[in-house]
């Protein structure tokens, strides 16, 4: 008897589209986040023609633009960037909380996966790791979540 049949999304960007939203609120986080999402691109075969940036203002309006992107049809995947460092008002629970609601709501809305790049973090210092390509690389991590969740759902089918 044959065992059970097993799919997994490959690293592999080659036929596939992608977008980026990325926030410029902490943009000298997110330009670090950037860079290790198009290093990511390009060591996995994504053509520069096949991937799109598009900048919004921080994290909140990230699941906007999102959904918008990912109901194109155009898009295999959309890679959220962003950062939130928490301060001392509740203003970092309401925005990473609802960037994370709403960047779910978008990928469930359209079957698009919308991969959370989001750093939530209480310290410049720990985005400064995370985002970093020669450390934690969190950009990079995001980018290769969303060429094998593509691949993953392309197996699956519609």
């Amino acid at each position: 008897m044959p065992g059970p049949v097993q799919i997994e999304g490959a690293l592999d960007a080659r036929d596939l589209k992608v977008a980026i939203v990325a926030g410029r609120w902490n943009d000298f986080i997110i330009a670090s986040l950037l860079k290790g999402a198009l290093a990511s691109w390009a060591r996995h075969g994504g053509v520069p023609g096949s991937l799109t940036i598009a900048r919004v203002p921080g994290a909140f309006e990230l699941p906007v633009a999102a959904k918008r992107l990912a109901a194109t049809g155009r898009y295999d995947a959309v890679v959220a960037l962003g950062c939130v460092i928490r301060g001392d008002t509740p203003h970092f629970d309401y925005v990473a909380g609802e960037a994370a609601a709403g960047l779910t709501r978008a990928q469930l809305d359209t079957g698009v996966p919308c991969i959370f790049g989001v750093l939530t973090v209480d310290t410049v210092d720990q985005a400064l790791e995370r985002a970093a390509t020669s450390r934690m690389d969190k950009g990079g991590e995001s980018m290769d979540v969303a060429i094998e969740m593509a691949n993953l759902l392309r197996q699956v089918g519609r």
